[in-house]
């Protein structure tokens, strides 16, 4: 008889790709999906779909009835959010749940989706590990902060003798993004001419079908109470308009901007937007204050204790690219 694991964030992003890789390895899959969200990444996959939201305890309790493994990826990844409460909700009082329910289930295996926003930078310039400390300085706004937090509450499950394993992806990028994310919204305003300057940060990018094998290459080598990070090259967001520039065949940007105008733009934009207009901001403040230092990350342990995949960055941008084209998100 197949395994039967959970999906939570099943249609999202990273949840459907863990979906697919499931079903390629033969498990029986439950996606957990929230009544308002919509299921076009899940269409025509023969999963089970089970309604309900993680910030109830009483519905994950019922979602994780005859499952042997959790993946938990569902998270609100926003920048811009009105409303950091909800944020907060999601990434940290629906872990809080998750955690509680696969306790009282008696799962097998647990495996967390945190985020390198958890893994402090050096200030040296090298990339950060899994050791590296992040100090409070750098817990900048709610997704950090409830990220953060709700890795705390991993730790804590584990060391209490549930059966968790996190894992940070970096910044993930490949087919699916249909939101799509902060990482794949600057391919999609790069694609569509909206990208008129650049900074000088940079990130860690990883195609999101390594991401999902990751996950369960964690379940099956990971150790318990510990992390790894899914990620695979470091590149200045420079080079990164140059690789998009040669798969695309369109001009990167050339003005290269400070941060502290950029930072200035952001603030001005998000008093504006919210205070006036009460919309998310088009340029994350968030985002532009975690730009200051290059999101440089090392997936070594990952590499070597669960074989973690190391696809190209040019394969998995062609893929995106591609996606976005064929999807109508490219005006």
């Amino acid at each position: 008889m197949a395994k039967k694991i959970l999906v939570t964030g099943a249609s999202g992003f990273l949840g459907s790709h863990v979906v697919r890789r499931g079903l390629k390895r033969g498990y029986t899959v439950r996606a957990l999906v929230r009544p308002q969200s919509s299921r076009k990444n899940l269409e025509g996959l023969p999963v089970e779909i089970a309604v309900g939201d993680i910030r109830s305890l009483k519905e994950m309790k019922e979602a994780l009835k005859g499952c042997s493994e959790l993946y938990h990826l569902a998270a609100d990844y926003r920048f811009t959010a009105l409303e950091g409460d909800e944020v907060v909700k999601t990434n940290l009082e629906g872990t809080r749940n998750v955690l509680e329910a696969a306790h009282a289930a008696g799962i097998e295996k647990v495996v967390y989706t945190s985020s390198t926003a958890t893994i402090g930078i050096p200030k040296d310039g090298t990339p950060g590990n899994e050791e590296t400390p992040l100090s409070q300085e750098d817990l900048v706004g709610p997704y950090k902060r409830s990220k953060y937090l709700a890795e705390l509450e991993a730790k804590a499950a584990a060391a209490s003798g549930v059966p968790v394993v996190i894992v940070n992806p970096s910044a993930p990028v490949g087919t699916y993004d249909s939101k799509p994310t902060p990482t794949g919204r600057f391919i999609v305003d790069f694609l569509n001419g909206k990208l008129f300057a650049y900074t000088d940060t940079g990130l860690n990018l990883v195609d999101a079908e390594d991401v999902a094998e990751g996950h369960f290459l964690a379940a099956e080598k990971g150790r318990i109470g510990e992390r790894y990070i899914l990620g695979n090259e470091n590149y200045p967001f420079k080079s990164i308009m140059e690789m998009l520039s040669k798969i695309t065949k369109l001009p990167p940007p050339k003005l290269r901007l400070p941060h502290s105008v950029v930072l200035s733009m952001a603030y001005v934009n998000d008093f504006f937007m919210r205070r006036l207009f009460n919309r998310e901001p088009g340029i994350p403040l968030e985002g532009v204050k975690l730009s200051r230092k290059k999101m440089y990350f090392s997936a070594e342990k990952a590499r070597r204790e669960l074989g973690l995949p190391q696809t190209p960055a040019i394969e998995a941008l062609t893929k995106a690219v591609q996606w976005y084209r064929d999807h109508g998100y490219v005006r």
